[in-house]
């Protein structure tokens, strides 16, 4: 009932939300993709894109069939793969910040080994620093972290800022050290967040040391101190303290995928393809 290339046209504007990046994602002309998704609103009966000059939004009816579209278009393809005698096979070492764990990574992780059951995926969570010190040691295919940004290597999937994060009843008086609440060194966030501090003249100490988000986050909501936090990742019930205590800028970070040059690029760039290609969600 509906045709796959129509399907491919619609999910790319759908996580686009823009004709233009759909059509060039797919190599295609704008004016086509404008037209597969006309055909495929047709062949569904129902308005699935909403448009004017200002956006262009999903309807009720096109979330559900981008769900649909997803789930055709990896049935396809397994089994063209499969009767092909092409199904991709092989082992994925794959290591991630922890954090990303609030994203929608896990869902995009689920249904790549559903696309790829051949392949062997081993997940590995830690911090950025120590997963990527994992992939150079040859420990690790790929790893998933929060980089420096505009670092050249790897591939970025968000471009992101570092921010002061705390609870809205946080006090800091100015005279006195700012209580950190960080993850153990090395780490990017806690070393940007102490040379930001020191280039202000600025006194800290470390009120609580932490290997995990969970922690860093039960400790804020204690009242133990101040956190810094990419501003994507930060939950409802903490809020940005950065300019009401005048707070150091910290710095851009760029969520990044690193690859080992070693490892299986087949393999390796189908996961990249995965995550940069669903476009993460926070």
């Amino acid at each position: 009932m509906f045709d796959p290339v129509h399907l491919r046209s619609f999910l790319a504007v759908a996580e686009t939300l823009n004709f233009t990046k759909a059509a060039e994602r797919l190599g295609l002309a704008q004016p086509t993709v404008s037209q597969h998704v006309q055909k495929l609103e047709a062949a569904a009966k129902r308005s699935l894109i909403a448009r004017d000059t200002r956006e262009v939004r999903l309807t009720d009816n096109g979330d559900a069939m981008a769900g649909f579209a997803r789930s055709i278009l990896a049935e396809q393809d397994a089994a063209a793969r499969y009767f092909a005698g092409s199904a991709m096979r092989g082992r994925l070492r794959f290591g991630a910040a922890d954090d990303l764990a609030n994203t929608s990574l896990p869902k995009i992780l689920r249904e790549f080994r559903q696309l790829y059951p051949e392949i062997n995926l081993e997940l590995t969570v830690g911090q950025s620093d120590q997963l990527h010190r994992r992939l150079k040691a040859g420990q690790l295919d790929l790893v998933f972290v929060k980089w420096v940004a505009g670092t050249a290597e790897g591939e970025v999937a968000r471009h992101d800022t570092f921010a002061w994060v705390g609870l809205e009843q946080t006090a800091l008086p100015r005279d006195a050290p700012v209580p950190l609440v960080a993850y153990p060194a090395p780490s990017l966030s806690r070393r940007l967040a102490i040379d930001a501090l020191e280039a202000q003249g600025r006194r800290w100490k470390v009120t609580c040391s932490t290997r995990q988000i969970a922690g860093v986050l039960a400790a804020v909501r204690a009242g133990l101190g101040v956190a810094v936090m990419p501003s994507t990742l930060i939950p409802e019930d903490l809020t940005v303290i950065t300019r009401r205590f005048d707070l150091p800028p910290v710095g851009d970070v760029d969520f990044t995928l690193i690859r080992n040059p070693l490892a299986n690029a087949e393999v390796s760039d189908a996961l990249i393809r995965a995550i940069v290609g669903r476009g993460l969600k926070w």
